[in-house]
């Protein structure tokens, strides 16, 4: 069985995010396997898995912030907001102007109200989204706000008649949607618009530098993990040393004095194992999950 910890895949266009996790469960020997933030198949890049008692790291990961590199072709709206689905209009967009598809993009940007794609994997009612669109309800998601910190054009393509492919990289909190971009500076220009392709290049500051394809995982199975838990959490979080008093009381879930450090951190015992990650509230350090093996 593989250690405890986090494995940062480089994810392969044509496989759902549960796919991958099913692979890993087969490399690593375990069923403990989850993902830190869903990429859609079509989608490459950054995925962050979780094994073992790691998995549980995971709710950290889904809320980090992320950036991706990606396409949208403005001319084509589809049913998806992506290259996945049908094209459902198409309308000529050669005489639209470089400098309006960037000043569209740039008012996209910043703190905004974005809709969801509607075929998402939002749940309505227990049921996704995307299942809703399949059986031919119509969807209608409420917008949720998002923050686009990075919305950069990095080149703007005439190849085809009637469409204009513009590549852009976006730094963004997490819960944004890139083909939500992508329809909205379509719909903006009135040409409409859909994703054509999306590579995710960070997740908090996991990156594609230490990314590892599944190709290569396969070859050091069951030795997968490249980051263990310890590690992970040092990574992710700042660091309290706890002493052997400390150490005895948090991982029985009891609570420790402040040490006035902000949002969660990572507290590990005198010899140096993770303990628990804990948050300051009502005069108290509390843990939010203890990781101590039992």
């Amino acid at each position: 069985m593989s250690t405890d910890g986090l494995i940062v895949v480089d994810k392969p266009g044509g496989m759902t995010s549960h796919d991958v996790v099913a692979r890993i469960r087969r490399l690593a020997k375990t069923r403990r396997v989850g993902h830190g933030g869903t990429l859609d198949p079509m989608a490459t890049g950054v995925l962050v898995i979780g094994v073992g008692r790691a998995t549980r790291l995971l709710t950290y990961v889904i809320g980090a912030g992320k950036s991706y590199a990606g396409t949208i072709r403005l001319g084509q709206t589809t049913v998806t907001d992506d290259a996945e689905g049908d094209v459902t209009a198409t309308v000529p967009a050669g005489q639209v102007t470089d400098d309006a598809i960037r000043s569209v993009l740039a008012g996209l940007s910043g703190e905004v109200d974005q809709v969801p794609s509607a075929v998402s994997a939002i749940k309505i009612d227990g049921q996704r989204a995307y299942k809703r669109v399949r059986d031919g309800e119509s969807v209608e998601l409420p917008a949720r706000r998002v923050t686009i910190s990075r919305l950069e054009v990095l080149a703007i393509r005439r190849t085809e008649p009637d469409v204009v492919d513009v590549d852009v990289d976006v730094t963004c909190s997490s819960g944004t949607y890139i083909r939500a971009i992508a329809r909205d500076a379509g719909l903006a220009l009135g040409v409409g618009g859909h994703l054509t392709a999306l590579r995710r290049t960070a997740v908090g500051g996991f990156t594609l530098a230490e990314a590892a394809t599944l190709d290569e995982l396969e070859q050091r199975a069951p030795d997968v993990v490249n980051l263990p838990l310890d590690a992970a959490a040092d990574r992710f979080f700042a660091r309290r040393v706890a002493t052997p008093d400390e150490a005895r009381v948090l991982a029985h879930g009891g609570p420790l004095d402040p040490a006035g450090l902000t949002g969660p951190y990572a507290v590990f015992g005198p010899a140096g194992g993770l303990i628990a990650i804990v948050s300051e509230r009502d005069g108290r350090a509390r843990a939010e999950i203890v990781l101590a093996p039992a």
